[in-house]
Parts: C-alpha cells; structure tokens; sequence
C-alpha cells in the first residue's frame, strides 16, 4: 500500500553531513554530471526543433516528385512525428505546498493555520441515504466526503462521554458527568454541531459488570455511573439535515484491557425468542435497583422513557424524526441493543446506529431480527483492533469460515450491519508499533476516517481534522512530531493554589455536581 509522501524538511534532517576531506571529489562529481546532464538537454532541443522545421514542410511534399530512396527517408521521419508522449499534469502550487504536518506546524508563532473544520454541506436531500437506506452502496468505496463528515461528527460526540467521565479514583464524584447537560456541549466544544442534551443515561454495577465499575473513594453512588446522553438537534441544524434527529451517544470502557480480562462470553436469551446477547452487555443496559439513587429505573428504561418524549413532542409539531444510536466498544454494543428497543417500540421510525470498535452483541437471531425491524448499522473498524473481533476471537474466527454448515447455530456470535474498515498503516503520521491498545483508541478512529479515501488511495492530503487529539490519551504519533503523550488532563492533576498559598482539590461547583433528579422523566418540551 502506497504512503503518504514525507516533507522534504524531514527527509533534508536525515541526511548525514559529508566529511571535508571528499568536498573537491563530491563537487567535481556534481560538474560532471550537472555537465552531461547539459549536453543531453541540448541534444534533445535540437532534434525537437528539427522535427518541428521537418514538419512545416512535410505539408508541401506531395506537390513534389519524390523517389523511392528520398520516401524511405521520410517515412522514418513521420513515424516519429505520430508518436505523442504522453502528458503528465503538473501539481499545482498549492497542493505542492499541503505537505504532512512537521513538529513545525504545531508551534504557535501567532501565524493564520489551516482551518481544524471543512465547510458544511446542506444534506436535507440526501440524510436517509447518508444514514444507511441502501445499506450505504457506492458511498463507502470511494468513501463520500459527506459521509465522512456525519460519521466524523457523531464519533465527536461519543468522544465527549470520555472526555467529560470522571474516572479519578480520588474523587468524590468519581464514575459521573464532570458538568451538567446544559454545558456538556460548552465546556467541549461541541456547540458547532447544533445540538442539545436533554438527558443523562446511568447504568448500574452488577454481577454482570466488569470489576472496573467498582470504586473505593467514590461517595455520590456506590451502585452507578454516568453511561450517555440523550440529545436532540437544533432549528438551524434540523434545516442542514432535513428532519429532527434525536441523539443517543453510549460511552464504552475506559481501558481496553479491561474487556481482556471482564468480558462475558455466554449468551442469554431475551424473552421466549431464540434471540441471544451477550449477557455482560444486557445487564449494563437492564440493571436497576429500588434501593438506589440513579438507577430506579435501567438504563433502558431511562432511555427509551425520553425518547418516546421527544419523538411525541416532535411529531405534534408536524416534524419528521429519525434516531441515530452511537458508541465506541462497549457502547457500540449498547447502542445496538437500544436499537433493538426502539425499533420495537416505533417501527415506523428512521434508525440508524454507528459504532466504533464495537464488539459482536448477539447470535444470527438477533442479526437477522435488526435487519426484519429496519434497523441501519454501520460498523467502523480498525484491522489492528482486536476488540471488534471479540467475543469468540478464535472460535467465531475459525466457525465464520464455514458459515454454509454453522451459519444457523444459535451460540455462534454475528456482527450486524455494514462494516467501514480502516487501517492504521495508511496515516503517515502514526507509529507502526503493534500497540494493540492504542489501535483502539477513538480519537484513533476519527483520524483514520477524516483522511480514508478509499481502500486503494493514500491518506487524504487534505485532512483537516487536527492530528494532535489522537495522542490526547494515548502516545501513537510519530516521534518527529514531538506531542507529547496523553497530553489531555486537568492542569495540576486537579490541585489548585487556593488564597494561602495551599495547594487543594477544589469542590465542584454546585451547577455540576450529580443530582438523581436529572434521570427523571422530565415533562418541559426541549430547549429550543
């Protein structure tokens, strides 16, 4: 596979110094064939200026008596002059001057930079083929550049589920949202997208949840954690779009390690049906308690509860509404199962789910149950990543080569939907260690998609999406761009310098912290 072609200033660093004592024989060198390289130039301007003289005047040799022996001359001549070389299209200057980013390029010397964002295109025509109607055919390979863009945009808002989960074990609050729905987006960055948060999704420790959820300093809840959010679009983004979308973003684990070690692997069914899960991921999303303060009500019943609300209010208003599910590994899972939800509840609704290294949920049941019920799944992967290969890595590998005889066997695990897949060898700008944590990683995810073209083609030349985010948590970037790694935390680690000169962990203000009546059913229409 071709890469990405490097500055010239970085291969111009690489280059060893020459030794004084061989500078006259380097330079005669130099001469010597600057020289032929002259001669050559020459010779080839002179025979193309007589072949030009010789066809000026070719036009006027049939109005003369030629011979055989002055014919046999000629026609070696007009050979020639038939033969076209073809032309090779100069690059433009401009494309010529977008070469990969330098460690320069990420030093602030108060000059213009290249713009993080691309224009946004009207979409209202075309949003169901974007969100999966054909089951995206011609629109992945070449991938479309609208495509990309929607499919970029709703990995940003999973990301916010990590960049705002408070995962500090010295916290009291450790395992919530650091701010509140109203300034989630705000405190991101997030506001360029047009949406709202209406509601926060909790899910509940368990049996069936990996050791990770518990914590030891944590006071607020011992029993939940902050798993999503509910959002909707806005007036201005609805009309870009062309419908009122509600928005569903799932948060996976913190670590992929920790799926190595806590992953479920038995199936559970649901119901009288022959439909099985995976039972760790059905107990995060159906697990509730009486006794505790977020999670009277599942994350299930949480979700659904809300988005009956803004599906009614909406289509009282005479509004089409679609629903996009999102999540990245534990929350692809998620997502996929609330897919299932909804399009039970509201067959006649739009709904899409895209995740990101997203683990297989279910057996062909519940496959071909999502595909029955209209659901649209686009899957995105990275090869290197093992985590989309799990559960079963090796068993489902090997039975999935013989789906003919086992392609009906109820314990066997099945992806659902379109699968996207990337490769990390293709971005020039990240290390090719093996670090199979790394490889899944979103931010990794998201810079993988903002340069993939096509399976054949280079990474994007034009790519604006910043390549800084992706050493945010993690330290795949190339050396020679001197980011550093993990660079994404609290200034201090959280201590600031009070008035006395004391160095302490200031409490959260009262807008952020936690509150159980977040997750109640809230009867106000939408902020809009």
């Amino acid at each position: 596979m071709e890469k990405m072609e490097l500055s010239p200033m970085r291969n111009m660093a690489k280059q060893k110094p020459e030794k004084p004592r061989r500078t006259k024989r380097v330079w005669r060198l130099k001469l010597n064939v600057t020289w032929q390289r002259m001669k050559k130039a020459l010779k080839s301007g002179l025979r193309n200026r007589l072949r030009v003289h010789l066809a000026s005047n070719l036009n006027k040799l049939p109005t003369l008596k030629i011979n055989h022996h002055d014919l046999a001359i000629i026609r070696p001549i007009q050979h020639v002059m038939k033969k076209k070389k073809p032309i090779r299209p100069t690059m433009p200057l401009e494309k010529l001057l977008q070469l990969p980013y330098t460690a320069a390029d990420f030093v602030d010397r108060g000059d213009a930079m290249t713009p993080t964002k691309s224009p946004v295109e009207n979409i209202s025509t075309r949003w169901r083929e974007l969100h999966g109607l054909h089951n995206w055919e011609g629109l992945i390979e070449p991938l479309h550049p609208w495509l990309r863009r929607e499919v970029v945009k709703y990995g940003e808002f999973v990301e916010a589920t990590y960049d705002a989960f408070d995962f500090d074990p010295l916290s009291e609050f450790c395992g919530s949202c650091r701010y509140n729905p109203n300034k989630l987006f705000e405190e991101l960055g997030l506001t360029k997208h047009g949406y709202k948060v209406t509601k926060y999704i909790y899910a509940m420790s368990h049996v069936d949840v990996p050791e990770w959820f518990e914590r030891s300093h944590c006071t607020w809840s011992k029993d939940s954690n902050w798993m999503g959010y509910v959002a909707v679009s806005g007036d201005a983004e609805t009309t870009r779009i062309g419908r009122r979308d509600i928005l569903v973003a799932w948060r996976g684990t913190v670590a992929p390690t920790e799926w190595y070690s806590d992953l479920k692997t038995s199936l559970q069914r649901l119901g009288k049906t022959n439909i099985k899960v995976q039972s760790g991921f059905l107990g995060v999303y159906c697990s509730k308690g009486e006794f505790t303060r977020y999670n009277k009500l599942s994350a299930s019943e949480q979700v659904m509860e809300e988005i009956r609300r803004l599906i009614t209010f909406f289509r009282d208003r005479g509004e089409e509404v679609s629903l996009t599910l999102c999540g990245h590994s534990l929350g692809g899972a998620l997502a996929l199962l609330n897919a299932y939800d909804a399009a039970t509840y509201f067959p006649d609704l739009f709904i899409s789910v895209i995740s990101y290294a997203a683990p297989r949920v279910g057996n062909i049941h519940f496959k071909e149950k999502l595909n029955e019920l209209g659901v649209k799944t686009l899957r995105v992967v990275v090869k290197q990543d093992i985590v989309p290969k799990l559960p079963g890595f090796i068993l489902n590998t090997i039975l999935n080569k013989f789906t003919a005889i086992t392609g009906r066997l109820k314990w066997i695990y099945r992806h659902v939907g379109t699968q996207l897949k990337l490769n990390m060898l293709h971005s020039p700008y990240l290390r090719r260690d093996p670090d199979y944590t790394g490889c899944h990683n979103l931010e990794i995810y998201l810079h993988l998609l903002d340069g993939y073209v096509s399976k054949t083609s280079k990474f994007r030349w034009n790519a604006r999406r910043d390549v800084a985010l992706v050493n945010k948590s993690t330290n795949m970037l190339i050396t020679e761009l001197k980011i550093p790694e993990c660079w994404y935390e609290r200034p201090f680690k959280g201590l600031v310098l009070n008035q006395y000169g004391r160095w302490v962990k200031p409490g959260r203000q009262a807008e952020h912290i936690p509150s159980p009546l977040n997750i109640e059913s809230c009867q106000e229409p939408p902020p809009f």
